[in-house]
């Protein structure tokens, strides 16, 4: 152990996952980014090397593969839009030659599940199928999973499903969604790659990954409104354009329009495992099913476990979507110390504090700069409202992130009508810390 190990797209998903299981596993991580600075606000962050590094520019990756032993390729470029399976190919290539010329002796990639035999793949999965073949162009090793739908808080794949079963009433689909898909747990994908690599058994092996059980795309739907008590009757209609699907999920999902339209063109075709061989080179990796993974996914979205993204830019005011929650991020400065502030912020909520016709709370978590609560009252979803507090060369910096994962289309309606109560709250806050400073 020891290794010196390199994960590429290490703002995305997967990436953003692994790196704690390989720091955990004792492994030294370097961490390959186009902009460095996307990454402070990981937990991770203060343990690993993070390099500069893009594979569509060749001259910038010799540096960053110095001294390592093992590399995953986890990069996409299906945000790029049109044409972007050919860089996708270039890149990959490029990846590949630069490691083989620094000496790296494994390259692990995360591919899509799909049989690479049958004819008409969607654009995406052709792509993704083309890019494991770059990689292997150079002569390194690759081993190469391929997975499809991934059940996880945060992955797309699963923010996709969630988001829409949570607000439609009727799943109306096209008959595609019954084409039939492996699913897999965040948790598996995870132990597979990490296991990937001192296993010298898989190394140049194309390994299919999957849950044991076999379902259609709208039945993993139908899994989730279960575990959620959700009544979803579905229509599956044929003739819905792909361009109108990838719409609906750009405005309803935190899945943006270009991915959404490679997505579904994707669901044309089964995405089963065609070779069962991980049973056989990973038989010490137990793996969950469905309703397993969903509610792990469902515990799994809590303010603690989500990954920051919004802290990755620099903005006073951010409001997205993310893992399951609508997130409403506001900072501001305050020209006093910091323990100071967050004193005089702890007498705040703990005395005559209410938001709107909110004011029943517990604290949910607190250190010694930050305090979280979650709202008690009875509402269509759950919420939680966090400050941090943070030294300054011009005093304190205060964040105030406030957490809501609807429950059903009520929640979602709920909260544009609700979230106006917490617009307003961090200037009411500032107001009375200044008037006790």
């Amino acid at each position: 152990m020891g290794e010196k190990v390199l994960v590429t797209g290490a703002t995305g998903y997967i990436a953003s996952r692994l790196i704690p299981r390989l720091l955990e596993a004792g492994y030294s991580v370097r961490c390959m980014t186009r902009k460095p600075n996307t990454l402070t606000g990981r937990e991770w962050y203060p343990k690993v090397e993070v390099c500069v590094g893009d594979v569509t520019q060749p001259e910038t990756l010799p540096p960053v593969m110095k001294d390592i032993h093992s590399a995953y390729y986890l990069i996409h470029n299906m945000s790029m839009g049109r044409g972007y399976h050919r860089l996708e190919i270039e890149s990959a290539r490029n990846f590949s030659f630069a490691a083989r010329e620094a000496g790296i002796q494994h390259i692990i990639y995360l591919g899509g599940l799909i049989n690479p035999k049958d004819p008409g793949m969607a654009t995406h999965l052709i792509s993704r199928i083309n890019s494991g073949n770059a990689l292997r162009e150079s002569g390194i090793p690759v081993t190469e999973f391929r997975a499809g739908v991934i059940i996880g808080a945060g992955s797309v794949s699963f923010e996709m499903i969630r988001f829409l079963v949570e607000q439609f009433p009727i799943l109306l689909g096209p008959i595609r969604l019954k084409q039939h898909s492996q699913p897999i747990a965040i948790k598996n994908v995870l132990e597979y790659l990490v296991a990937g690599l001192n296993n010298t058994a898989v190394r140049e092996k194309i390994i299919d990954i999957g849950s044991h059980e076999i379902f259609t795309y709208i039945e993993i739907m139908k899994q989730y409104a279960q575990l959620r008590n959700l009544k979803r009757p579905s229509l599956l209609v044929p003739l819905i354009p792909e361009w109108l699907m990838a719409t609906t999920i750009d405005h309803l999902t935190p899945v943006d329009h270009l991915y959404a339209r490679a997505l579904v063109g994707s669901l044309q075709k089964d995405s089963t495992v065609f070779d069962p061989c991980a049973l056989e080179l990973f038989p010490d990796i137990s793996v969950m099913n469905i309703k397993e993974a969903i509610n792990q996914a469902l515990l799994d979205t809590r303010p603690e476990l989500m990954e920051r993204i919004w802290l990755d830019r620099d903005q006073d005011v951010i409001t997205l979507k993310h893992e399951g929650m609508f997130v409403d991020y506001r900072r501001i400065q305050i020209p006093a110390s910091t323990g100071h502030v967050f004193d005089i912020l702890l007498k705040i909520i703990s005395s005559d504090f209410k938001i709107g016709k909110f004011h029943s709370f517990r604290v949910d978590f607190q250190n010694s700069y930050t305090v979280r609560l979650k709202v008690l009252q009875k509402m269509p979803g759950e919420a939680w409202i966090e400050w941090k507090v943070t030294p300054r060369l011009d005093g304190t910096r205060l964040e105030q992130t406030v957490f809501f994962q609807p429950r059903d289309l009520t929640g979602f309606l709920g909260w544009s009508l609700f979230k106006k109560n917490f617009e307003h709250l961090l200037k009411e806050i500032q107001c009375r810390i200044n008037a006790q400073i």
